[in-house]
């Protein structure tokens, strides 16, 4: 994790899921969001598919990526409340301690790994919407109701909703109106 998290940092915001991504740009400038959603995350998506072929060409009895094992909306809300929790952390993360990037990625990470195990046995915990799409380009299942509700836009709506929320949190009041 520290090496892809160092490759992110050189690259300035060079990653792996696309939710990271919009998280910071939600509240930045319109050209950097239209960057985001244009060209970032499509060339995430395809990055996706392209290893998971690659993948399943070299190892064609591994892994069928993640399943739905409940139904749609305890999918899609169970997927929105790992996603919501993981980047109201990494929020919190970036703006208390943003010089000490071991503690953060370490943070993060064992963060992760504990949301991804609480949700494994209903959604399979992805939280990256960009990982789902390449498993299920690959199985034909990309076009699914389960796929875009669970999958992608309970996701993004929890980050949404993180960011604004991480905000509404974080914002002070100015001097002038405590009194």
């Amino acid at each position: 994790m520290f090496v892809f998290a160092w490759l992110s940092k050189i690259s300035k915001g060079g990653s792996y899921n696309p939710l990271t991504l919009l998280s910071p740009v939600i509240s930045g400038s319109f050209s950097g969001f239209i960057f985001t959603v244009c060209i970032r995350i499509p060339a995430q998506v395809l990055g996706s598919i392209t290893g998971v072929k690659l993948i399943l060409q070299t190892f064609p009895e591994v892994g069928h990526g993640p399943r739905l094992n409940v139904g749609l909306h305890h999918g899609a809300l169970t997927e929105g409340l790992l996603t919501f929790v993981i980047i109201s952390i990494s929020l919190g993360l970036a703006k208390n301690s943003p010089n000490s990037f071991f503690m953060k990625i370490w943070i993060s990470s064992v963060s992760k790994h504990a949301l991804h195990k609480l949700g494994s046995d209903l959604t399979s915990g992805c939280m990256n919407p960009a990982a789902v799409m390449g498993w299920a380009f690959a199985r034909g299942e990309h076009i699914s109701k389960e796929h875009l509700y669970v999958y992608w836009l309970a996701p993004i709506e929890a980050t949404l909703l993180g960011v604004w929320t991480f905000k509404l949190r974080t914002e002070r009041l100015p001097q002038s109106q405590r009194n």
